[in-house]
């Protein structure tokens, strides 16, 4: 006696509770808890959206629309291409599942990206800004002997936030007569090794040796009663550290990720090889790294400082009291091109 079996008829409009379980399967894929988050937020975006008035089908046309009404809120073209690489991740898993056509999901699949024109420019500091804001921690606090430490690592050794917040014990150690970071985990499941310099590895050692931290997280919540944590935290204390830093000693805009930049141009700077660069930063691709190196425009002695158009020497102090002087008069400065008069 055969058994017939029931397929399941694929849908052209789906529903809530289909896009829910889409959802969780594709949550369930991806194996890196930052893409999980990203995702996450991604897709619920997209089912508010989706869901907020009647849409005629889930096919090429409406996740088209979708991209058009990202760009009208302004978005910048690298998350709207994450969204609708999140978008096209959901119709492959719903139809798959036997809840969406085939064709309408490879139609989607076909949804182009938003462009983009240009590099954003990034932020890195010089070594006298890297010396300044290491001296900006107290040493007299346990508190500030770990800060000191963490902001070292992500200066000194490029890491991420997400890296450094995972760091254990049993990852420091030596190599070729060498303290580094040994099979570290990063983004993507690359794994690498990161030298760490002694003065680095002096300051870990440091803060590991006051705060009695023998096995696990190197680094952990610190009260101001000199109380340790058991377990380590969030990237998102390592952000507010460093903002607090770098307010302190009157570095603006700068970010954690900017320390790691700041690494990658340092090291360029002092002659390492951009092989060698890469494998400290862990990038899959060379040309990250050169993005990192900020080596395409140079802004320091850049190309239109001196053409040949610029005026008399000017006092660097009447410049820095009057940036937007252009009338002559009361040490004002004025800038002539053409002709000059007899």
């Amino acid at each position: 006696m055969s058994k017939t079996k029931c397929k399941r008829t694929p849908k052209a409009v789906l529903r809530l509770p289909d896009l829910e379980q889409s959802k969780s399967t594709v949550l369930n894929s991806l194996t890196s808890q930052s893409s999980q988050r990203s995702y996450d937020h991604a897709i619920r975006e997209f089912i508010e959206w989706y869901c907020s008035e009647p849409r005629p089908a889930f096919n090429k046309t409406v996740v088209t629309r979708y991209r058009i009404f990202l760009e009208q809120a302004h978005y910048a073209s690298s998350t709207i291409n994450l969204r609708l690489a999140a978008v096209r991740h959901l119709a492959y898993e719903a139809a798959d599942a036997g809840l969406l056509s085939p064709d309408l999901a490879a139609g989607i699949r076909r949804v182009k990206g938003a462009k983009r024109f240009g590099v954003r420019v990034g932020n890195w500091l010089t070594a006298e800004q890297g010396k300044r804001l290491l001296r900006v921690f107290d040493w007299q606090t346990l508190r500030g002997i770990r800060d000191l430490a963490m902001t070292a690592v992500l200066l000194g050794c490029g890491l991420r936030r997400a890296e450094v917040a995972g760091l254990n014990v049993q990852d420091l150690q030596q190599r070729e007569q060498h303290w580094v970071f040994a099979d570290l985990v990063g983004k993507g499941g690359h794994v690498r090794t990161v030298p760490v310099p002694f003065r680095i590895a002096a300051a870990q050692h440091s803060w590991m040796a006051q705060a009695s931290i023998t096995d696990g997280s190197i680094f952990r919540a610190a009260n101001k009663a000199g109380r340790i944590g058991a377990h380590g935290f969030s990237p998102k204390v390592i952000w507010s550290v460093v903002k607090q830093a770098c307010s302190a000693c009157d570095l603006a805009n700068v970010a954690p990720h900017d320390l790691r930049r700041t690494c990658a141009r340092l090291c360029h700077e002092r002659g390492g090889e951009l092989e060698q660069i890469q494998f400290l930063l862990g990038h899959a691709s060379v040309q990250t790294t050169e993005r990192h190196l900020g080596c395409k425009q140079r802004l320091r002695n850049a190309v239109n400082d001196s053409i040949g158009i610029e005026p008399g020497p000017v006092p660097q102090a009447d410049l820095a009291a009057r940036p937007h002087s252009s009338v002559r008069g009361s040490g004002r400065v004025r800038l002539t091109i053409g002709r000059p008069k007899r």
